[in-house]
């Protein structure tokens, strides 16, 4: 894998993590190439929301290297790593909103704390991004816990999209939520992808979000990559730790739903 390839904008290369004598990774090698929306799935314990963290800054693999955005976050100093957060945004399964500020103040934290603007400008920002993630604006004086699953998630998607990020990371973005919210926020990734232009890798078990919205999948299994394509690609593989994701009622029916409403040819830039 090239590290001068524009259109890679994260890379993870012989990627190991240990806990103890627990072999977690033993190898991780993957791309995430610039505009696409980029899935992560695998079963319980295999790695998932670790592989997250050592994208994000939060953990450091045993061995191996990571980029992100063209940066090595192997031995990066504070100031970069500072710099490269403002550049991504995260939506943390839990919403990870502060329940002592209303939904506006939450959504405005990041530009107070990284940006020289006053009061004024700082809402009038986070205004546009509850709109553009569907809120109603009145919904702005409310706090979290007033909040249903499908506004919270919507909530935590503006505030991880306050400072105009390129990459966007979503940890499990439908989980907990009704099928109508699910649907939801899976029309709305979507969206933002295409109208923004937003790279955007996640970790999910969302069959409907995998066949609907993602344009390349990961599957992880006994500490490697066991396959990255589109689900339609991995579909006709028969590898016994991708064919779980397509075998019962719920994976047939995520596939054929996708069938039935394929998804729109994207006019995001390349």
């Amino acid at each position: 894998m090239s590290k001068n390839a524009p259109d890679t904008v994260l890379e993870m290369h012989r990627v190991v993590t240990r806990f103890g004598s627990h072999v977690v990774h033993n190898g991780i090698d993957l791309e995430v190439h610039r505009a696409e929306v980029f899935a992560v799935i695998g079963g319980s314990g295999s790695g998932k929301s670790t592989l997250l963290r050592e994208m994000i800054l939060l953990q450091t693999p045993d061995e191996g290297s990571v980029r992100v955005l063209g940066v090595d976050l192997g031995n990066i100093t504070d100031d970069a790593a500072l710099a490269l957060r403002q550049r991504f945004g995260v939506l943390f399964q839990h919403g990870g909103l502060f329940g002592s500020l209303t939904v506006l103040e939450n959504i405005g934290l990041p530009l107070r704390e990284h940006r020289q603007l006053d009061d004024q400008q700082v809402d009038a920002i986070a205004t546009e991004k509850l709109v553009a993630v569907g809120l109603a604006a009145e919904v702005a004086g409310q706090y979290p816990s007033e909040l249903s699953g499908g506004m919270l998630k919507r909530a935590a998607l503006a505030r991880a999209l306050v400072l105009d990020p390129e990459l966007l990371f979503l940890d499990e973005p439908t989980a907990g939520l009704d099928p109508q919210s699910a649907a939801g926020i899976d029309d709305l990734v979507l969206q933002l992808s295409d109208k923004l232009g937003l790279t955007v890798v996640m970790i999910t078990h969302d069959l409907d979000l995998l066949w609907q919205v993602a344009d390349r999948v990961a599957v992880l299994a006994d500490g490697t990559v066991q396959g990255i394509g589109s689900m339609a690609e991995l579909a006709k593989t028969a590898a016994p730790a991708i064919q779980p994701f397509f075998n019962g009622p719920r994976a047939r029916a995520a596939q054929a739903q996708a069938f039935l409403t394929p998804k729109e040819p994207s006019s995001k830039p390349k």
